[in-house]
């Protein structure tokens, strides 16, 4: 049993959708993941914000004549999603009549994105016993995190059971990205999630392996659209893929490796319009030299620095700096310290805690911020024990007259990690990919 994750740009036409189908028969057992319709998540998210104002139905519109279109080219009958698209209606006129937009609210307009597609995918693939699930129907079950919820542990076993129980020869079709609470309520694991669902139930089924099919030809070098000439990276190891995910690299979501690796399911990244090509493994170890593996940006950092002479010799003053980051909320990416500072970097374009998380911190020390960051990461196998690869990176920066703000190297034996103006990052990566991979800068 193979399980299948198909994303926006995949499911995004009529002609991607009956390309989906093909793939699908290619596998034995298959069970299907499947996101929102591209570019849908976004248009889901604006209504929910303009139903706050009352004029959501621009938005609505939209998102219904992207539908539309898709059903008339399948020759589907538009009445399909009559029940779900009245369903998102009157939510978000129920927004709009409070003027006031929730998170628990906000994951519902978004889950259905993923709702409508499924609904789609499945009919158009009915001739081979496709059939439509909700994840969360199946047991998926999460804490009340909206926006990027945790999965429950009990998941794994109500995944098994449900799937267990579909009728032999029916082909799921299941709802990426969503979740749902012990008590009902519909929950969304990031965006991207619908990656980490195709491992959430292919750990809970022991498959054979979990596909990311995707618009691209496994794991790059580096993102091919600041790169040229990027390679496709033939295998790489779990640690090695959580790496670039985190980092910065679009692939796959954050996440997505965390279920299969107790149980060292594969997980191969695969092109929905290249379904020939070989694609990227993703396994325990990876048969190929040491060396770096890719190269990754991540923007849209800001670096908070936390200064005080009480942290000179006095213990627990970190902890007492990361709690106000826990209690917000707040992710820490990259950490650097000294006997009187800490910086961090922190997303400055999802932490909505930010501005609380400084004036708390602002309480015991003096607290700066500087926007416009980003990170470089240069991550493979052997990085720590090759002196060679940190004079290289350092040497070529220089070169470039790219100054690093903060530097990263021994949390992992995997990365080293830079940070560095967002307005030099791609000039950076290119410089670095050029140095470790050859190709014009």
């Amino acid at each position: 049993m193979i399980v299948m994750k198909f994303g926006g740009t995949s499911v995004g036409s009529a002609a991607m959708i009956r390309r989906v189908i093909e793939i699908v028969t290619s596998r034995q057992e298959p069970i299907v993941v499947v996101s929102a319709v591209s570019k849908v998540t976004d248009l889901l998210i604006q209504a929910a914000r303009a139903a706050e104002k009352g004029n959501h139905a621009s938005c609505l519109n939209e998102i219904a004549g992207i539908h539309a279109l898709i059903l008339k080219e399948l020759g589907l009958p538009q009445s399909l999603l009559a029940e779900q698209m009245g369903l998102l209606e009157r939510l978000l006129d129920n927004i709009a009549d409070s003027g006031r937009l929730t998170s628990m609210q906000l994951d519902e307009v978004c889950s259905f994105g993923e709702r409508l597609s499924v609904i789609i995918v499945a009919a158009a693939g009915s001739e081979i016993g496709m059939r439509a699930y909700n994840a969360y129907d199946l047991g998926l079950v999460t804490d009340e995190n909206f926006g990027s919820a945790e999965v429950l542990p009990e998941a794994y076993g109500r995944l098994k059971i449900a799937f267990t129980s579909i009728p032999q020869g029916t082909i799921p079709v299941v709802t990426g990205f969503l979740g749902r609470t012990t008590d009902g309520r519909i929950t969304t694991l990031g965006r991207g999630g619908s990656d980490y669902s195709a491992s959430l139930i292919g750990a809970a089924m022991d498959s054979e392996a979990v596909e990311i099919w995707t618009d691209v030809n496994g794991i790059m070098s580096a993102d091919p659209r600041i790169v040229p000439g990027v390679r496709t990276i033939p295998e790489v190891t779990f640690e090695e893929a959580s790496e670039l995910a985190y980092l910065g690299a679009k692939v796959l979501h954050p996440k997505t490796i965390l279920p299969v690796i107790r149980k060292g399911i594969p997980v191969i990244v695969l092109n929905t319009y290249e379904p020939t090509a070989a694609g990227t493994q993703i396994v325990r170890d990876a048969e190929r030299k040491d060396g770096i593996t890719a190269i990754v940006r991540k923007k849209g950092l800001s670096i908070v620095n936390v200064n005080s002479e009480r942290m000179f010799l006095m213990h627990g003053f970190l902890h007492k700096i990361f709690n106000v980051f826990d209690e917000h909320r707040i992710s820490v990416d990259m950490v650097s310290t000294s006997e009187v500072n800490v910086s961090v970097t922190v997303d400055s374009r999802s932490d909505s805690g930010m501005e609380e998380a400084v004036r708390k911190l602002g309480e015991f020390s003096r607290v700066s911020v500087e926007d416009g960051k980003a990170s470089i990461s240069v991550v493979g196998r052997g990085i720590k024990r090759n002196p060679d690869t940190t004079a290289r990176i350092f040497a070529t920066l220089s070169a470039m007259g790219i100054n690093p703000e903060m530097i990263s190297q021994g949390a992992s034996e995997i990365n080293i990690g830079l940070v560095v103006e967002a307005s030099d990052a791609d000039k950076a990566v290119r410089a670095l990919h050029a140095e470790f991979f050859g190709g014009a800068k």
